[in-house]
C-alpha cells in the first residue's frame, strides 16, 4: 500500500492511506543506508498481520525536497510567517527564509500575523513598508491570528499551486519563534491543538512550543505541517553564484549586466545596480542581498 508519513515518535512512523493511520517500523534496510524516514514522505508500507500489529515501511519514495532541521520532506509551499510587532519584524532572517524556500523549488507566500499591534502610528508605517517591500515579489496576506482575521483568505491561497504526486498540497509554515505560527495552525485546523506560547519577556522571542513534527489535512486536499523547526537554519549552503537566482526581483535585470558573472556590487554597468538606484528593486532587499552574499564569501575563506 502507498502511503504518507505524517507524525515519526521514538522509531514509531504514522502512515496515512485513504483517510487511515497506520502505526508503523521501518525495515532495517533504511537504517543499513543511512537513510530515515521523514514527515512527508511517500512511501510503500506492509499492513500488520493482526488489527494491533504494527505495519512495516518498505519503500520511500523519491522525495522533491527535504530538510534536516526539521525532518520533513516534499513540500510543496511555504507561508514565511513574520510578526508585524512583538516580536519586532527582522527582515534579514526573513529574506534567509525566503532563499531557503526558493531553493528548495517551491511556492512562496509571506505572512505578516499581529497586524492587530501595529494599528496606529509607526508600527502602522512600517507594516505598510512590509508590504510594499515583499508584495513586489510574493503574494502577501496580512492576518490577526488571536482574532482569526485573513484566515479564510490564507485558506484560499494555500489551496492554489501545484499539488504532490499522491494528490495533496503539502504546506509547511516557516518563521522565526514568537511570530504565531502555532496560533495560525490552530485557526486553520482546530483539531491540531498545537500549543502556543507567550513571548518571553527577556528575549522578546517565542518559546519553542512544538516539540514533534507532524501533518495535518486541512480537509480540501492540503495538508499542513506543524514543526518544531525552521527558527534557524544554515542559509550559507547556498553558493556564491547561486544566490542571485534566489532573490526573483533581481533575475530579470541580472541578464542585461555587461558581465555574465557579475555579482552586483562593484562591477561597471551592472543593470542591478541600476534597478536599485532607479527604485525598480528594493533598496532594503538589495541589501540583504549584498549581506547574504558577503556571508557566504566569509564563510568560504574557512
Amino acid at each position: 500500500m502507498k502511503g504518507t508519513i505524517v507524525k515519526g515518535i521514538a522509531g514509531f512512523y504514522y502512515v496515512r492511506h485513504e483517510g487511515e493511520v497506520y502505526q508503523c517500523k521501518a525495515r532495517g534496510l533504511f537504517k543499513k543506508d543511512d537513510i530515515k524516514p521523514m514527515v512527508g514522505d511517500f512511501v510503500e508500507f506492509e499492513h500488520g498481520a493482526g488489527e494491533d500489529d504494527d505495519g512495516w515501511i518498505t519503500e520511500i519514495y523519491t522525495r522533491r525536497n527535504s530538510f534536516i532541521r526539521p525532518p520533513i520532506s516534499n513540500v510543496d509551499c511555504f507561508v514565511i510567517v513574520m510578526a508585524a510587532a512583538n516580536p519586532k519584524p527582522n527582515l534579514a532572517v526573513m529574506d534567509k527564509f525566503l532563499v531557503m524556500a526558493e531553493k528548495s523549488n517551491t511556492d512562496i507566500i509571506v505572512c505578516i500575523n499581529k497586524t492587530d499591534l501595529a494599528a496606529k502610528g509607526r508600527k502602522a508605517l512600517e507594516l505598510e513598508n512590509l508590504k510594499n517591500v515583499y508584495g513586489q515579489v510574493y503574494p502577501v496576506i496580512t492576518l490577526s491570528g488571536t482574532k482569526g482575521e485573513g484566515i479564510d483568505e490564507l485558506k484560499e491561497k494555500l489551496a492554489e499551486g501545484a499539488a504532490s504526486s499522491d494528490g495533496t498540497r503539502h504546506i509547511a509554515l516557516a518563521g522565526p519563534s514568537g511570530v504565531g505560527k502555532s496560533t495560525l495552525l490552530n485557526c486553520l485546523i482546530p483539531h491540531a491543538e498545537a500549543e502556543t506560547g507567550d513571548i518571553s519577556h527577556k528575549s522578546k522571542r517565542g518559546k519553542h512550543t512544538t516539540r514533534h513534527s507532524e501533518l495535518f489535512d486541512l480537509g480540501d486536499g492540503t495538508m499542513i505541517f506543524d514543526t518544531p523547526g525552521f527558527t534557524s537554519f544554515d542559509i550559507l549552503e547556498a553558493d556564491e553564484e547561486e544566490l542571485q537566482h534566489y532573490y526573483p526581483e533581481i533575475a530579470p535585470f541580472a541578464v542585461q549586466c555587461r558581465y555574465d558573472n557579475c555579482r552586483h556590487i562593484k562591477e561597471p554597468d551592472c543593470a542591478v545596480r541600476d534597478a536599485v538606484e532607479a527604485g525598480r528593486i528594493s533598496q532594503q532587499r538589495y541589501e540583504s542581498y549584498v549581506t547574504q552574499l558577503n556571508e557566504i564569501r566569509e564563510k568560504n575563506k574557512y
